[in-house]
């Protein structure tokens, strides 16, 4: 079940909700919670729950294993070796062995198994709680239940962010029940869904069409065209997800933090990477770059570091080679900035070299997205000589692709571009800003709930058409 389906947003959301707030008792409430996530969970995966219950118990038990000092590091690392294991074997076992029969003499066959939706996140959000009891950073959950319902929690469950169990504990205990913050939420839930379906999957037309051309059908202006409107789709796509799951952790009186802050307004791939999907590089940065020694010994020990670190990102994201080669290439890009070499630093003083600054930002993550989305890499390299200038279509092909270029512009797609656009920028911070009066202030409030009625007017008008496209997010 996913958050734009119908059967979320008319049978599912208002059932839990009505009966969520009709429960007086707390721990009742987090019972319901945990039924709504495993039903949730099992509408698309009716098999695999049982493994990520099992799952969960393994981590809760290793984590009362913690109480016992002398067993305290046995227990961090039968969680560890559980959690990655079970990532190794559902996730990466196929892309390992295809790797071992690269090698001389080695034909082992390949396991197809399915990949079971969420495990990245749920998976990371048991061992950060594993690793922090283990740290001190927080008691011994006692109480299954709530464990459980802090992985298990719908909002969050398949496609994240991340939520680190510190910042929620005492949230799992109590929650009041709280108007503001619920209206907040479902307004939040609104312009989540409307960035998913009326700005992603209309960019993702265009994309998928262009990624899905034969090499020589591909012309320069296409080839930029699909690597900007992918760039564009991966945004709202994956921060509309994470709109509705912030929305509808408050409407059960959960807050989470923010997992988006305005990415393609940086100025730098460093400054892309402290606003570009932060519950996953936080992870990585408290749960991998500190302990392998962080910035403490050393530039050329942390440039190691920081491309240790994007080497498993990028594998984190799927089990292929173009994930890989896009996380290094990140790494590559903060090397190059760590060391001056591309001196964004000092280009920020200026305000000419500012702009020149955030194009080579931009330009930077649109061929790295470019990598990310292209079936393998030969066609992802393919894409950059296109790009570039170096592709190989004939007249006859750069023809028709010229064609399909002027066809892709109609008036939706052209308006939807404008607003993509404008909605990469923190244009809404902006306008709040300017209302200084109290009365300013509620009339936008006001204005903001209308806008968000009216969004999802042209939501459920999107979903009667019948299209459906799922979140990029939830291959991973």
């Amino acid at each position: 079940m996913v958050f734009s389906s119908t059967v979320f947003l008319f049978i599912f959301l208002p059932a839990v909700l009505l009966l969520y707030y009709l429960i007086p008792e707390q721990h009742i409430k987090n019972a319901l919670l945990i039924i709504a996530s495993i039903v949730f969970y099992a509408f698309g995966e009716p098999f695999v729950v049982f493994l990520m219950l099992i799952s969960i118990l393994c981590n809760y038990g290793l984590g009362l294993m913690m109480q016992k000092e002398n067993l305290k590091k046995l227990s961090l690392i039968l969680a560890i070796v559980w959690n990655l294991g079970l990532l190794g074997i559902y996730k990466y076992a196929g892309f390992f062995v295809s790797i071992l029969n690269a090698l001389p003499f080695v034909n082992l066959p390949v396991p197809e198994i399915p990949l079971p939706i969420g495990i990245s996140f749920f998976t990371f959000q048991a061992m950060s709680y594993v690793i922090d009891v283990y740290r001190g950073d927080i008691k011994i959950q006692k109480n299954f239940f709530r464990l459980l319902l802090y992985i298990t929690f719908f909002s969050q469950l398949i496609a994240g962010p991340i939520v680190k169990y510190k910042d929620i504990e005492d949230q799992l205990a109590v929650r009041k029940f709280n108007p503001e913050q619920t209206a907040h939420g479902i307004k939040r839930f609104i312009y989540g869904l409307s960035k998913k379906l009326l700005i992603a999957d209309t960019v993702s037309i265009a994309a998928d069409h262009v990624f899905a051309l034969e090499k020589s059908e591909l012309i320069c202006s296409l080839a930029w065209l699909g690597a900007i409107c992918y760039t564009l789709q991966i945004y709202f796509d994956f921060s509309g997800y994470s709109d509705m799951a912030i929305g509808l952790g408050q409407m059960f009186g959960f807050e989470f933090k923010e997992n988006f802050n305005y990415p393609y307004i940086s100025s730098s791939m460093t400054d892309f990477w402290r606003r570009w999907h932060i519950s996953v590089s936080t992870w990585f940065k408290e749960y991998l770059y500190f302990p392998l020694g962080g910035n403490r010994k050393g530039k050329t020990r942390t440039v190691i570091n920081k491309w240790i670190v994007f080497f498993f990102t990028g594998l984190w994201h799927g089990a292929n080679w173009t994930f890989v080669i896009w996380g290094l290439l990140n790494g590559g890009f903060l090397m190059l900035e760590s060391y001056e070499i591309i001196p964004v630093r000092k280009m920020q003083k200026h305000n000419f070299l500012k702009i020149l600054s955030h194009i080579y930002t931009m330009l930077a993550v649109v061929l790295c997205f470019t990598i990310f989305r292209a079936e393998n890499l030969n066609q992802g390299l393919h894409f950059w000589r296109t790009m570039f200038g170096f592709g190989i279509a004939d007249e006859y092909h750069q023809a028709v692709g010229a064609g399909l270029f002027l066809k892709e512009f109609n008036s939706l797609f052209i308006i939807t571009l404008i607003f993509a656009v404008l909605l990469s920028m923190p244009v809404k911070n902006k306008i709040a800003g300017y209302c200084k009066s109290e009365k300013a202030k509620s009339g936008l409030q006001v204005i903001s709930y209308l806008g968000s009625m009216g969004l999802l007017f042209l939501c459920l008008l999107y979903l009667s058409s019948g299209t459906y496209s799922p979140f990029i997010y939830l291959n991973f």
